[in-house]
């Protein structure tokens, strides 16, 4: 019985030694299965970090390489429209010349036109009364062209007593004068024009050249031949 008893007991602790190494046999494999189920996950990471860096740097050389296309971009609009801009100045500088030339041709080929109502006013001298009324008729005319004239822009020069200018006046006549000084306008002989501050048409002028020096040496090369006459005359008689 006794025996028994002691069978019993020492198989119960066989058993109990047999579950308590089976838990830790357990505990163990968890313990591994843990490990090999934490060590992909860190393997995971790692791999995203690498790949996350690498991103990136590959956007931040993009982005650089965008910034340096961007600043070539800006420098050609820049260029192109400053070009542009230079271009529509330059159209609108010839397109204004254009229009004062063709104006200007068309300006010149009337000034004759007053040039000749110039010279009948100053030579007509009306007597009868049909005369005078023809002659305020004509005047009547001479104002209206000079009128379509300003509103062009046309203005005349006034050239008496002033210096001569190659760039306003033309010189037709060059005299001795004892009244001007020399290079002052004495007389115009054809009116000169401005056309909005340019020349439409250059005055014809007489320009004095001072004071006659021929007369005032004439006396005194007379006088030195008169002397040398003498003293030659003087020596003859002498001889």
């Amino acid at each position: 019985m006794i025996e028994n008893q002691s069978d019993k007991v020492e198989n119960l602790e066989e058993n109990v030694s047999e579950d308590v190494k089976n838990n830790e046999n357990s505990s163990v494999n968890e313990n591994q299965i843990s490990d090999d189920k934490q060590s992909p996950e860190i393997d995971d990471e790692k791999t995203y970090s690498d790949d996350l860096k690498d991103t990136i740097t590959n956007n931040d050389a993009r982005l650089e390489q965008l910034e340096k296309e961007h600043e070539t971009l800006k420098g050609q609009y820049v260029r192109i429209a400053a070009d542009f801009d230079n271009f529509r100045k330059r159209q609108s500088r010839d397109q204004d010349d254009l229009k004062v030339q063709l104006v200007s041709k068309a300006l010149t080929a009337i000034l004759p036109i007053v040039d000749n109502f110039e010279r009948a006013r100053q030579q007509l001298k009306p007597e009868s009364e049909e005369a005078q009324t023809l002659h305020r008729s004509y005047q009547g005319l001479y104002k209206q062209l000079v009128e379509v004239l300003k509103q062009q822009g046309v203005s005349p020069m006034r050239v008496v007593n002033q210096q001569f200018d190659p760039k306003l006046h033309e010189a037709v006549l060059r005299e001795p004068s004892q009244e001007f000084n020399e290079d002052i306008i004495t007389e115009e002989l054809q009116r000169g024009y401005h056309l909005e501050g340019k020349v439409l048409r250059h005055a014809l002028v007489k320009v004095s050249m001072g004071p006659g020096q021929q007369n005032s040496q004439e006396p005194e090369e007379k006088d030195k031949v008169e002397e040398e006459i003498d003293s030659e005359s003087s020596i003859s008689e002498e001889n």
